[in-house]
């Protein structure tokens, strides 16, 4: 029985860290319980030393100094203000009446709305709330099926799992040892284009069932124009001269800055751009010019502070201005000031976004802290290894492991969310990734979509529950469960799709986190040189020096050159 335990610790561990979660034992102790038990076994059974358990002190202290994590409060806080600031109720208000004429308006405005908050908040809660208190109402009253107009607010708010600044991304990105600005610029183009194939079902179901998505009656369209027209040219000649300021805008830059990005080229003619837009709005508003139409008008302020607010936070970060921590704290400094604005920042709504932000972030800190128990103990009892020797044998190469790996992501995340997929199974798949030839960026991407059906699967979804508790006692249970079904496919699509295509993620010029450093110690005629992982010693191939001079050490953080 000893030799069975000592050889097959590592599965033995696994198991029973399954049976821990699935009894509904808290995770993060079900973590750091499992880890110690079997800690003390391997010590018991002669497997591990006690002195492995003195690194636990110090991986702790690692975690609470990472400042990496500091994003997280930052982004939850911002999020929690948003949330109560009334942006999102004007931006559904302003963006259903410009869909409203079109079958399925309203959705499209959801779905638009979901993307935009997405790049605000980075909380799902915020956003599935915010939109199933406004938008779900309005929905049901002009005869949208209940299925889809919850599905579309479910499966919206989850875009801010995906879209920069997504609390995934940031934690994929420390688990996996690799940049959250990387991280933040690989998931944009996938997000975006989850949110054109939500709004591309929509459209087929404007067609195939046109009475499920009905356009609004022409009475609840109330920013019209005084003879009754739309206004939606004006819009539209303010989108195209914008558009094309922006062009003009970013050749200019380009020529005049060689050494500029395009991508930093692109975000300060974009920002310059919108500035003079809304500096139009405002002067025609207060002056009374009458250049611009209601809708044009009411657009452009509504829309303006947010894109304003994802500058500050996503732009900083990707022209190289501020870390993901700064723009977080940019972020939600920026949030503050929006709820000022509105005049809706309140010593209430301080205190309960800063209880919010603190239950979470205790909550993520103490399933890393658990996660680093279990990690420690079972890399002691070469679980790394079995885990290893387990993906690498699966039949398919690289393709097989990447499907089985998506299989086992999305298995689990009907009873885990993202925290706990990300902190224990990450960790474990990610060296083996690396070892296959595999682009962590490119493969955290990957993960953080597949791990966005966490929040849509039923009946555990988070954002099923945070639907639930907002929606009226009509919608039944089984419209929010059946009516998420639909966009649960789309995700795995679109998880077939990047493996199927993996340029859909661009990858390159990337950041390696792991930091490269030669440490040269000259000590006369000898040298020990040692690199980034390896020593090779040349003092046995020479004679020893003489010399009574001192040791010259040569410290150098350059990258040693390949051999």
């Amino acid at each position: 029985m000893t030799e069975f335990l000592i050889a097959n610790m590592a599965p033995i561990m696994f198991g029973a860290l399954v049976v821990f979660l699935l009894s509904g034992f808290p995770v993060a102790f079900a973590l750091a319980a499992n880890g110690l038990f079997f800690g003390l076994l391997g010590i018991e059974l002669g497997l591990l030393k006690p002195e492995l358990l003195q690194a636990l002190p110090n991986r702790i202290f690692g975690i609470m100094a990472n400042d990496t994590l500091l994003a997280i409060p930052f982004f939850t806080f911002m999020g929690l203000i948003l949330e109560r600031s009334g942006m999102a109720e004007d931006l559904l208000d302003t963006i259903g009446q410009l869909f409203g004429p079109l079958r399925g308006g309203v959705a499209y405005a959801v779905i638009f709305v979901g993307a935009l908050l997405a790049a605000t908040t980075g909380v799902v809660a915020a956003s599935v709330i915010s939109m199933g208190l406004i938008s779900l109402p309005v929905m049901l009253r002009y005869g949208y099926d209940k299925k889809i107009a919850t599905g579309v607010i479910a499966a919206s708010g989850t875009l801010a799992q995906i879209i920069p600044p997504s609390l995934v991304l940031i934690v994929m990105a420390d688990q996996l040892g690799r940049s959250v600005g990387d991280m933040y610029q690989a998931a944009f183009f996938p997000g975006l284009m989850l949110t054109a194939m939500y709004a591309g079902y929509i459209l087929i179901i404007s067609i195939l069932r046109p009475k499920w998505v009905p356009a609004l009656p022409a009475e609840a369209r109330n920013l019209r124009q005084p003879d009754g027209s739309s206004g939606v040219i004006s819009l539209l000649i303010l989108i195209v001269g914008t558009v094309a300021a922006c062009f003009v805008l970013e050749k200019i830059l380009l020529a005049s800055n060689p050494k500029l990005h395009a991508d930093e080229g692109l975000i300060y003619a974009a920002t310059l751009s919108i500035a003079t837009a809304f500096l139009i709005a405002y002067i025609n508003r207060k002056m009374k010019l009458g250049m611009l139409s209601k809708i044009a008008e009411q657009v452009v302020f509504v829309l303006v502070p947010p894109l304003a607010l994802i500058f500050l936070v996503l732009g900083t970060i990707f022209v190289g201005i501020a870390t993901p921590t700064e723009g977080g704290g940019m972020g939600a400094f920026g949030a503050m000031v929006l709820a000022i604005m509105n005049r809706r920042l309140s010593w209430d709504l301080l205190k309960q976004a800063m209880n919010s932000t603190s239950r979470l972030s205790c909550f993520v800190m103490f399933i890393l802290i658990g996660s680093s128990v279990f990690g420690l103990i079972f890399r002691g009892v070469n679980g790394d290894l079995w885990v290893e020797h387990l993906l690498t044998s699966l039949p398919g190469g690289t393709a097989g492991f990447l499907i089985v790996v998506n299989i086992l992501f999305f298995g689990l995340a009907f009873f885990l969310d993202f925290f706990e997929l990300a902190f224990i199974l990450v960790p474990l798949v990610g060296p083996v990734a690396e070892k296959m030839g595999i682009d962590l960026i490119w493969f955290g991407v990957l993960l953080s979509v597949n791990m966005q059906t966490s929040f849509m699967h039923p009946p555990f979804g988070f954002a099923l529950f945070y639907l639930r508790s907002v929606a009226p006692k009509e919608v039944k249970t089984s419209d929010i469960y059946w009516g998420s079904v639909p966009f649960v496919l789309i995700q795995v699509i679109m998880v077939t799709l990047i493996i199927a295509f993996p340029k859909l993620i661009s990858v390159d010029s990337k950041t390696d986190m792991h930091e490269k450093i030669e440490l040269k110690i000259d000590m006369g005629d000898n040298s020990v040189d040692y690199g980034n992982d390896d020593a090779t010693e040349n003092s046995s191939d020479k004679p020893a020096s003489t010399d009574d001079e001192a040791p010259q050490l040569n410290f150098s953080t350059e990258e040693p050159a390949k051999k």
